[in-house]
């Protein structure tokens, strides 16, 4: 991973909408994730909870997250959470620490908001990115959300 201080994480706005959205995971990994678009239009009807950004390294887009806020996890207001909902690393830019990079970004924005863990899902299979989110600490803490593990991060 590049180590310039020209690594930031953007809001999405008109002026880079079309870099964010241009953002394409390896075809493979397709299954595993949502694309962009579809995360953006999710931040749309979720105002408040969802927190997109592009990824950037210098002027080059690199990848996408969305971040959730207190969202209402069984949707009878007993049970709020916040995490990583959506991350997409371009094809051409994985294993360049960008997806760390994106993870502990949004543990440090959760911690400055007060939580104290963080939350993620992902697909199972051979495509997904399990490995990746163990290797950073999740662990799987029993449920599944619409097919998907969950994994929790104690941020301490």
């Amino acid at each position: 991973m590049t180590s310039t201080p020209a690594l930031r994480l953007e809001e999405v706005t008109a002026r880079n909408v079309e870099a964010a959205t241009d953002i394409r995971v390896r075809p493979e990994q397709e299954d595993a994730v949502a694309p962009v678009m579809k995360s953006l239009a999710e931040a749309y009807v979720h105002p408040g909870v969802a927190w997109p950004r592009l990824i950037v390294d210098g002027d080059r887009p690199v990848g996408f997250l969305m971040a959730f806020f207190d969202i209402d996890w069984n949707e009878d207001g007993t049970l709020f959470r916040s995490g990583l909902w959506r991350l997409n690393i371009a094809a051409a830019e994985q294993g360049r620490g960008y997806g760390r990079f994106a993870v502990e970004s949004v543990a440090a924005e959760l911690r400055r908001r007060g939580a104290k863990e963080m939350y993620v899902t992902w697909q199972p299979g051979p495509n997904g990115p399990e490995n990746f989110y163990l290797g950073l600490g999740f662990r799987p803490n029993g449920e599944t959300s619409g097919g998907q593990t969950v994994g929790v991060l104690e941020l301490s």
